[in-house]
């Protein structure tokens, strides 16, 4: 990352070197299949397991066992959901068909409500305030008899808000709903415990935390059954597919990094946030934080640049050599401004000048002092362009 700065970790994370290294045998020599019942095959079998143990620590789970091995946080994310609501309505005889989840989830969530509607399954959208958080009472109020399923976000990826998982996870027990949480953005960022908060599903995915691309998680607590979206006999029936064993072993390595390091990354990534943000606020008038009242992740901010167009502002601040986002990567492109500032009630000119900033394993000081002169810098030639 010597010739750029990158400050986009939470659309991708760089994998670690400790990481690289551990991938590697299972890329050559170690090339086994880990159901065969020779040698390779164990030898595979055994790195699965071992990262099956390093991500269960990383997620507080009560036992390995309830590790499942997905593609990616989006694959985590549906299986738990669809997953749970078929199976739901299998049960019921058709009867729950209802979930509830937030109006700032991830696009896979939202996608997910859009193609299960005309499947005959009714969503709530629970609304957020003005910093992006839920009212864990709201959830409350949207339960139904039919409800099968809640499902809320840990960390925000636009503006890093954190929200009341505990409390909503409390909710959904005492009325016997289910509970999911989205936690690829936080894992490895935040102390994430499945136990602790009582949640039943959660998810992760390895490239946000310095894994590979291509291989995600999926906590589900001991006794819930989850109707498959891929059938075979693999990860106990729950996901079929011959394992991905090197992204596997490289998740357990980068879970494993995480947990030992977290509580000293985290303090020296928001003194960095909070540096960051002062500069940025004090230097560039007409600039907005979102979310700054709120819990948030600490690697994470989120701009507003009045008179800024937030996709011109990336484009130059790349010219710069500084790698930084306007949104989720996912939905770079496709136009229109985001669903989350518009669910805090941010006005469309206002999202428009959106940045997000967020950093992560590798970001050093120097790279803060350049990130403080190359954002005003950029921002004052882009408003200076609209003003000749």
């Amino acid at each position: 990352m010597a010739s750029f700065l990158y400050l986009d970790h939470n659309a991708t994370a760089p994998i670690r070197p400790e990481v690289r290294e551990a991938m590697l045998p299972y890329l050559a020599e170690q090339f086994g299949n880990p159901s065969s019942v020779h040698r390779l095959g164990q030898r595979a079998r055994a790195a699965v397991e071992a990262a099956r143990e390093q991500v269960a620590r990383l997620v507080g789970a009560a036992e390995p066992q309830e590790i499942v091995f997905t593609s990616c946080g989006s694959e985590s994310d549906v299986l738990a959901i669809e997953g749970v609501l078929y199976e739901a309505w299998r049960r019921s005889s058709g009867t729950r068909r209802h979930w509830i989840t937030s109006s700032i989830e991830h696009e896979v969530v939202l996608e997910v409500a859009r193609l299960l509607n005309p499947r005959g399954f009714e969503v709530t959208f629970l609304p957020v305030d003005g910093q992006g958080l839920v009212d864990a009472q709201t959830v409350r109020k949207a339960l139904r008899p039919e409800t099968a399923l809640v499902s809320v976000m840990h960390a925000n990826n636009e503006v890093g808000t954190l929200q009341p998982i505990r409390e909503i996870a409390a909710i959904c027990r005492q009325n016997g709903v289910l509970f999911h949480t989205d936690a690829v953005q936080s894992a490895g960022k935040v102390p994430i415990s499945a136990q602790a908060w009582g949640v039943d599903l959660l998810s992760i995915s390895g490239h946000k935390l310095n894994a590979p691309k291509g291989i995600g998680a999926l906590y589900v607590r001991r006794g819930i059954v989850l109707s498959p979206l891929v059938c075979g006999k693999q990860e106990k029936n729950r996901r079929g597919g011959t394992e991905n064993v090197a992204s596997a072993v490289g998740l357990g390595v980068a879970c494993e990094l995480a947990v030992s390091g977290l509580t000293a990354h985290a303090a020296r990534t928001l003194e960095f946030r909070n540096r960051l943000e002062q500069g940025v606020l004090e230097s560039v008038p007409g600039t907005l934080l979102c979310a700054g009242a709120a819990p948030r992740l600490p690697n994470t901010s989120c701009f507003l640049f009045e008179s800024v167009d937030g996709n011109a502002l990336v484009i130059a601040l790349d010219l710069e050599g500084l790698c930084a986002s306007s949104g989720p990567a996912c939905s770079a492109g496709v136009g229109g401004s985001s669903h989350v500032l518009k669910a805090m009630g941010f006005a469309p000119s206002a999202a428009k000048g959106a940045l997000r900033i967020s950093t992560g394993w590798g970001n050093t000081e120097q790279e803060l002092e350049k990130a403080l002169e190359v954002v005003p810098a950029c921002v004052a030639r882009l408003r200076e362009a609209v003003r000749a």
